[in-house]
């Protein structure tokens, strides 16, 4: 259909019209017309009109062209049917419907549309003005076209790299801000929970120094289809930058599932990578933070779940916080740590524990290892899992390695001859490329034989230059001393090193044989597997943790070699170890529960207790995750239901089981879940919301302990039960 077919449909002018200098003929007019046929035709613009009923009058042949169908069957119909009904722009705000602007008569201008029916996303920008006649009747629309689909690709591509990270794909910093700010608001209003996790990778640098950026790059690209595949569509999983990642979980409020999904992540995260055809290990930590629990607005979440972070870094990594009140700001902690740890290692405060390595069969010593030991002059006792991360980030580690290793030597000297003495070497200690000449030097100051020097090393060292560590390995070898490969099975397991490095014995990490005795543990099975293994390769076995008198016959019977665990000995200092070191026949009996049982924490600290209408003070003595022993409350019969307050909004439902005097030991009706930290938590928490409603300012959860909503309003009986006043003590 051609330009002058259409000009009749509004009434417009047949005979000829003016131009800006003078009247203009026929002629300049069909050359007029013949104008605007040649513009539409090279498709830089269409032209398009409608009738009073919105259907298709008019459109450029290009137009259709592009529709892919013949004019005749586009002429007719509603205009609107040609385009997708409703779409939302790109902040994914709902716009007006083209419908919506066609019945209302309404002007429009460079509206964007998509073409419906299209294998592939076709949008049009289209405008139009409504026409009327004389009497202000609608006649219809005029009106012209484009093609924007490439330009609106481009403007699409332009934001996502502004809002998603170019090497990973994953929502950047900018993104995973904004989506937080508006998911908090939205769900403050809904009375709505959402978690965030921070966490960043473990050794991550050695991997960028040792295999080089490439190599780095990979990683992280590995790292984020894993967190994927973890997270899925439960949440957002954002890249803030160099190994730091953020998840985003919406309406997710269980500590329980959030337990299993940071101990998920950190268990896919630090398996073996495949890297510029290298072998790559890292590990993880991750600190969590709930929304309205721990912080309102995205400020306050992040650095709630920062601090989390930075706790479970400190607590050894590898490892998960949740957020709590209590967590200092440990970024500044670490900070001072660090310098009076340089200083304790100038003023020669650290000491060697160590703990005895006895033979399955016997009982008998056979060896020890050395544990660092820190008492810190003002804080007391400072605990490895604390300093000897800090001690690997500063590389004060190397140094501390070295004492240790002279020290060691020193002191196993004038233990009996037959004794030997296990020192750990960390990956640092061994990239250094100085071990060997540090262990001939100890060896020659003390004295000692090499063969009772044992060096237990775990598998991260193999992340390391290979030929470095062959080297190395090679030397020490040939020096004499006994290799020990330490936390095997811990995630980094391959059997190309234990067929190629000179081990000696494997040492079987405590995480397998904690419950295996119990039913339905696979560990038991893990650990007859490790023990085949070495006896296969010509290896020893050291079982470590062993607490229980039924682990011990169990690893008795699978066949390890050696035991070492409280069940013998806790660590001891050299003077008490010297003392054990002098009995004749070097036997130690074994002392321990029959059974292992779950983990009882001992600790003495202030709590809630409430029963109907009262609120009373007790001490919280032993907490595991299936029970409690609580001292304080006289007069509680057994099968009482009561709610302990454990703090920080922790309300746990229990019965009683067993009661004397002011004693008594509760069921918990759900179990405490882990809070990552060696110790308990209530997967739920009473919510912010609820307190709001309850008369207090909407705010995260304050420290310490508060009754129930509405119990502030006075008891409605007498109280059932008396307290007693019990003195705090600690157990170490």
């Amino acid at each position: 259909m051609a330009v002058s077919s259409i000009l009749g449909k509004f009434g417009g002018r047949k005979t000829p019209g003016h131009l800006a200098d003078g009247p203009i003929g026929s002629e300049d007019f069909q050359a007029r017309l013949d104008l605007l046929d040649d513009f539409e035709d090279l498709g830089i613009s269409w032209l398009w009109a409608t009738d009073s009923t919105n259907r298709l009058i008019y459109l450029s042949r290009s137009a259709a062209g592009v529709l892919d169908k013949p004019i005749e069957d586009l002429l007719g119909k509603p205009l609107a049917s040609l385009f997708e009904v409703e779409r939302t722009d790109d902040a994914g705000a709902s716009q007006r419907p083209l419908n919506f602007l066609l019945s209302a008569h309404s002007k429009m201008a460079d509206l964007a549309v998509r073409i419906s029916g299209q294998s592939e996303e076709v949008w049009w920008s289209i405008s139009g003005r409504p026409q009327l006649d004389t009497n202000g009747d609608f006649k219809g629309y005029r009106g012209n076209a484009k093609d924007v689909t490439r330009a609106l690709k481009a403007k699409r591509e332009a934001e996502r790299l502004a809002e998603y990270d170019s090497l990973t794909g994953l929502a950047n910093r900018h993104r995973m801000t904004k989506r937080l700010d508006t998911t908090l608001t939205a769900y403050q209003a809904s009375r709505r929970s959402c978690a965030l996790m921070m966490l960043d990778l473990d050794r991550f640098k050695q991997v960028n120094d040792t295999l080089g950026h490439p190599a780095g790059d990979d990683l992280l690209r590995q790292v984020a289809q894993r967190l994927e595949r973890i997270v899925g569509k439960r949440g957002e999983i954002g890249r803030l930058g160099g190994d730091e990642f953020q998840i985003m979980l919406p309406d997710m409020d269980d500590r329980g599932k959030l337990g299993e999904i940071a101990a998920r992540i950190i268990q896919m995260i630090s398996q073996p990578y495949s890297v510029e055809g290298g072998r790559a290990n890292i590990g993880t930590s991750v600190g969590m933070a709930i929304a309205p629990y721990d912080g309102l607005t995205t400020e306050e979440l992040v650095k709630s779940a920062d601090l989390a972070l930075y706790a479970a870094k400190g607590g050894g990594r590898g490892q998960y916080r949740f957020y709590s009140t209590d967590l200092k700001d440990s970024a500044q902690e670490r900070q001072e740590i660090e310098g009076e740890l340089r200083e304790a290692l100038a003023k020669d405060q650290l000491e060697l524990f160590y703990q005895p390595v006895v033979e399955a069969g016997t009982g008998r010593i056979a060896s020890c290892e050395a544990l660092m030991r820190w008492n810190h002059p003002e804080r007391g006792p400072v605990s490895p899992a604390v300093f000897i991360p800090i001690a690997e980030e500063s590389n004060l580690i190397v140094q501390i390695g070295d004492w240790a290793i002279r020290q060691a030597c020193a002191e196993a000297k004038a233990w009996p001859a037959s004794l030997r003495v296990a020192v750990n070497v960390s990956a640092h200690q061994f990239a250094n490329g100085k071990l060997a000449s540090v262990v001939t030097s100890a060896l020659a100051n003390s004295e000692l034989d090499p063969e009772r020097l044992e060096l237990e090393i775990t598998e991260s060292v193999f992340m390391g230059d290979k030929d470095a560590l062959e080297t190395t390995l090679k030397q020490l070898k040939q020096l004499g001393v006994r290799l020990a490969l330490d936390d095997f099975g811990t995630g980094y397991s391959s059997l190309s090193y234990l067929r190629k490095a000179p081990f000696d014995k494997i040492k079987i990490d405590q995480s397998f044989v904690r419950g295996c005795t119990e039913r339905g543990n696979n560990n038991a099975a893990i650990i007859k597997t490790v023990i085949d293994l070495a006896g296969a390769l010509g290896m020893e076995t050291t079982a470590e943790g062993v607490e229980a008198q039924d682990e011990l016959d169990l690893l008795r019977k699978q066949g390890a070699s050696y035991i070492q665990g409280y069940i013998y000995s806790r660590p001891v200092n050299n003077e008490e170890f010297l003392q054990l070191a002098s009995r004749d026949s070097l036997i130690l009996t074994p002392q321990g529960p029959a059974h292992h049982r779950s983990d009882r924490i001992t600790l003495y600290r202030k709590i809630g207790v409430i029963h109907e209408d009262h609120y009373y003070r007790a001490v919280l003595r032993n907490l595991s995750k299936a029970n409690a022993s609580v001292d304080g409350i006289l007069g509680v019969p057994v099968g009482t239901n009561l709610v302990l307050d454990l703090s920080g909004g922790q309300l746990a439902v229990c019965r009683v089981v067993s009661a004397q005097e002011a004693s008594m030991v509760v069921e918990f009706e759900t179990p405490l879940i882990s809070d990552g930290a060696d110790g308990y938590c209530t997967r739920h928490r009473v919510s912010p919301y609820s307190l709001a409603a309850a008369g207090m300012p909407l705010a995260a959860l304050p420290p310490g302990s508060y009754p129930l909503a509405g119990m502030e309003r006075g008891p409605k009986s007498r109280p059932a039960f008396i307290e007693v006043e019990v003195k705090l003590r600690s157990e170490h």
